[in-house]
């Protein structure tokens, strides 16, 4: 497991300023939740984390130290919100798991790939597989597996459920939730449905305009809100009352 600190992260898309001096850490083995509007820069600022946005200013240490800009390696990984776009549909989805691994002998890297697909509930007699194969939660599935591949410290989630049938994000939450407690990385949980937010977060952090508005641990501040942006959130979710 890793920590995960930012500080004073900006990120600038020609003269349109996305993230604005954000100061943000995840402590070794915790889950940070980040949350927020549309629009607010939470997204901008987790690809920050894994350098596919580019820093106008800040940096991003992992364990104290700061980490090169080399998108998909190193030791925070992203996982994508929507599973149809994140995989190479002309690639196995064994092949796309492997791209993690470190390079060794082909009948280690095909134990590997059959570990981590198995690890996240796919049988791997599938790796032979394309993603048009599969349905949206089996693609999601890879994707993750795929990361995990990596071996992260510290793991982004980027509304991974938000692009999945209903009856399947129960699922993928609770395998997120069981492989992070049983892995011990660290992660950050970007989602704009606090509800989710709430069944998995340790400290919850929310955004507005690109700046970080409101933190605190998640009963802090899923029952004490200080912010009017945090306030407004909370009033979406829906009571029991109003889903019977």
């Amino acid at each position: 497991m890793s920590s995960l600190e930012l500080r004073g992260v900006t990120v600038r898309y020609g003269g349109h300023t996305a993230v604005r001096e954000v100061d943000l850490e995840v402590p070794d083995g915790s889950v940070t939740g980040l949350v927020g509007g549309s629009g607010c820069g939470k997204s901008t600022l987790g690809r920050a984390a894994v350098a596919l946005a580019p820093l106008a200013a800040g940096r991003i240490l992992v364990d104290g130290r700061p980490i090169a800009a080399r998108p998909g390696r190193g030791p925070v990984q992203l996982v994508f919100q929507d599973p149809y776009a994140s995989l190479d549909p002309r690639m196995s989805i064994g092949a796309s798991v492997a791209q993690a691994l470190p390079r060794t002998g082909r009948a280690a890297r095909d134990a590997e790939v059959a570990r981590y697909l198995e690890l996240v509930g796919l049988d791997p007699a599938r790796a032979g597989l394309t993603p048009q194969a599969l349905s949206g939660g089996q693609r999601q599935r890879v994707a993750l597996a795929r990361a995990l591949a990596a071996r992260p410290g510290v793991l982004v989630a980027d509304e991974i459920t938000s692009a999945l049938d209903v009856s399947v994000q129960g699922a993928i939450l609770n395998l997120l939730r069981d492989l992070q407690r049983e892995l011990g990385f660290s992660m950050v949980f970007i989602s704009h449905n606090l509800a989710v937010v709430r069944y998995l977060a340790d400290r919850v952090a929310v955004m507005d305009a690109g700046r970080i508005v409101e933190r605190g641990s998640a009963a802090e501040v899923f029952d004490r809100p200080a912010h009017d942006v945090t306030r407004t959130l909370l009033s979406c979710v829906p009571t029991l009352e109003e889903t019977a």
